[in-house]
C-alpha cells in the first residue's frame, strides 16, 4: 500500500501543489506512513533513524503542520539542504522550528550559531538568517575559528553593523545552543540535517530533502481531511403540512 501510493505521488513532482486527486493520493500516503500509532515513526526518500524520544515533535499552537531541523553550520549536507527547506517554509508559509546541534569535531559552528544567536536577538530574524545562509555558502573558506572571526567581521561591515567585543557576554546565547545539542542527545540525533515534518498528530522524516515538497503536500492533505471529517453535518429543517 505504502510503496503503490509513495510512487503514483512522486510522479506528480515535488513543486506541483496537488489537485483534489493528487490531494486524496497524498493524504493516504500520509496516513498510511504514520499508520499504527498517534506519532507512529516513519521516514520518506531513505531509512529512517532510529529516534529515542520524539516529544519534542510538535507543532506551534495553531499551526496544522510544521518544519523542525536540527543542523550544523559546518555541515554540507545542511548547506545543501539549507535554501530547499526555507524556501518550501516561503512558498507553503508554515512554521520552521530549527535547532542547532554541533557534531563532534567540527570546531568552528558551535561558535556560529551563537553569533547567528546574537543577530536574531540584537538585530533582527532576518539579518540571523542572512548569516547562516553566507556561513553555509562560505563553508570551503572557514577552516578555523580566525577563519570564522573574520568572515563574521566582514558580515558585520557589509551590514553596516557594529562588531560587539564579546558576542555573548551574558552566556545567554551559549545556554540556547546548548539546550538546544541536549535535546538533540535526549531524542537520538544520529546526524545533520534532521528534517522532520509534522502535524498535530504525525510525522515524517524527510531523509531525502528532495521529497520535502511530496511530504508537505501530505500533510497538509491529511490535515484537511482531518478537518473535514470533523465538520459538524448540517440538519435541513422539514416543514410539514397540517392535514
Amino acid at each position: 500500500m505504502e510503496d503503490s501510493v509513495l510512487s503514483i505521488l512522486l510522479s506528480i513532482g515535488i513543486h506541483l501543489r496537488p489537485n483534489r486527486m493528487s490531494r486524496l493520493l497524498s493524504a493516504a500516503l500520509f496516513v498510511s506512513l504514520a499508520a499504527g500509532s498517534a506519532f507512529a515513526q516513519s521516514a520518506v526518500g531513505g531509512v529512517g533513524d532510529p529516534f529515542k524520544d520524539t516529544s519534542m515533535f510538535k507543532v506551534p499552537p495553531g499551526a496544522k503542520v510544521a518544519i523542525i531541523e536540527w543542523e550544523d553550520l559546518e555541515c554540507p549536507a545542511c548547506a545543501h539542504a539549507f535554501p530547499i527547506v526555507h524556501a518550501a517554509v516561503a512558498h507553503y508559509k508554515i512554521p520552521l522550528i530549527r535547532r542547532d546541534f554541533q557534531i563532534p569535531g567540527h570546531i568552528w559552528s558551535h561558535d556560529a550559531s551563537i553569533t547567528a544567536r546574537y543577530l536574531e536577538d540584537k538585530v533582527s530574524p532576518a539579518t540571523a538568517e542572512d548569516y547562516r545562509r553566507q556561513v553555509f555558502a562560505s563553508q570551503y573558506q572557514i577552516a578555523s575559528k580566525d577563519d570564522l572571526h573574520n568572515f563574521t567581521t566582514k558580515f558585520f561591515q557589509s551590514h553596516n553593523l557594529q562588531m560587539p567585543f564579546r558576542v555573548d557576554p551574558t552566556g545567554q546565547f551559549e545556554k540556547e545552543v546548548t539546550a538546544d545539542r541536549d535535546l538533540g542527545n535526549k531524542m537520538g540525533l544520529q546526524h545533520t540535517p534532521t528534517i522532520i515534518v509534522v502535524t498535530p498528530k504525525s510525522w515524517v522524516q524527510v531523509v531525502d530533502v528532495s521529497q520535502l515538497y511530496s511530504v508537505i503536500d501530505a500533510a497538509l492533505a491529511q490535515t484537511a481531511s482531518a478537518s473535514s471529517a470533523k465538520a459538524p453535518v448540517k440538519k435541513t429543517a422539514v416543514a410539514h403540512k397540517k392535514s
